[in-house]
């Protein structure tokens, strides 16, 4: 997982993890310490739902849990370990596959020694004893020929639906592995592999694309005060707005906790910015109604930044620019989409 707090507040999220293992009488170990660091600074909303919830049932958290919990929502080895299931299986498909081979090989041997033998026994004078000997062997090698490649043909069926299945689980891993578990929206690994993969293209073709920073206006406050179920019902309907306000090559990404982003290919700042604020507006269009209870909780919105990219600049640069007209937006009075300038020409000098 990656993190991108100013010191400030990773100084404060750091001493509110260490505040609460020491109060649970635990390890400070690198697992439980970036748990309860996830906890506060709320990037995981799974991480948070799964704590409270043992909180409100009164559970006590003990080491063990916290390490369960650790691998559960943030240990990258997850989807490693599924990877290397799949790795056995297939192993366990070739060993097959060449032991069949393997046996057939034997036994198309042994049958041209059969046939050759045949042959010359058969080319001279032989008693009849002798002639239905030869038959004799020659339908027994022709018969054990017949059953290996049965086996044979088989396991080769059996391993094209192991494969095929494979196949299937070893995509959905790599799917999940780039999607938010809450959104369903790109995550950030997803958001950072496109991102460059989109700055190459358009480094290489000479085009431009532009990129768009959306964040939740007051959802610390909302969250705070409907709780954490509440705000991932907020985060699921932001998202489901903006896939459905997308289209063609257009990436929304969950950029980490109630922030957002979105990449444009092949559209200039205008285009991107037009699309933001229809964006903006149907966010704001819509109701946030407690499904628990049915209650009314008032309208969400959200501010943005865009950004067009300039051959030369770096990924980096980009979503700094971005950002940075991310909070001219907050700063001027939230609810809006700001662009950001061009980037300053470096001097030759």
């Amino acid at each position: 997982m990656q993190y991108s707090h100013s010191v400030e507040k990773a100084n404060v999220y750091a001493a509110q993890a260490f505040e609460q293992i020491h109060e649970l009488g635990l390890a400070p170990t690198p697992e439980i310490y970036e748990l309860w660091y996830v906890y506060y600074s709320e990037i995981n909303p799974e991480v948070i739902r799964a704590i409270d919830i043992l909180v409100t049932n009164n559970q006590t958290i003990t080491e063990e849990r916290c390490r369960e919990l650790h691998h559960r929502f943030l240990s990258e080895g997850r989807e490693s370990e599924r990877v290397r299931e799949a790795g056995d299986r297939i192993h366990e498909t070739i060993k097959g596959v060449t032991g069949a081979v393997t046996n057939v090989k034997s036994a198309t041997s042994q049958y041209n020694m059969t046939l050759n033998d045949a042959k010359e026994k058969l080319s001279g004078d032989m008693s009849k004893e002798t002639m239905e000997r030869v038959l004799k062997d020659v339908m027994s090698d022709t018969e054990n020929m017949m059953g290996q490649n049965k086996i044979l043909e088989e396991q080769l069926t059996k391993s094209s639906a192991v494969m095929q299945e494979l196949r299937r689980d070893l995509e959905m891993v790599r799917k999940e592995a780039l999607t938010d578990g809450l959104t369903s929206l790109a995550n950030r690994k997803a958001f950072d592999a496109e991102i460059e993969r989109i700055a190459a293209e358009a480094k290489a073709n000479g085009t431009t694309f532009s990129l768009i920073m959306m964040d939740i206006d007051h959802f610390k406050s909302f969250n705070d005060n409907f709780g954490h179920q509440v705000g991932d019902q907020v985060l699921r309907l932001v998202a489901m707005t903006l896939t459905e306000g997308v289209k063609g090559r257009d990436l929304p990404a969950r950029y980490g906790g109630e922030e957002f982003a979105i990449i444009f290919p092949d559209t200039p700042l205008q285009g991107a910015l037009k699309v933001g604020d229809i964006l903006r507006k149907a966010v704001a269009g819509k109701e946030v109604i407690n499904r628990a209870n049915g209650e009314k909780l008032g309208r969400i919105t959200l501010s943005g930044g865009v950004a067009e990219f300039v051959n030369g600049e770096s990924v980096e640069d980009l979503i700094a620019r971005a950002d940075a007209a991310l909070y001219t937006a907050k700063h001027n009075g939230r609810n809006q989409i700001a662009a950001a300038p061009a980037p300053r020409k470096r001097s030759s000098t």
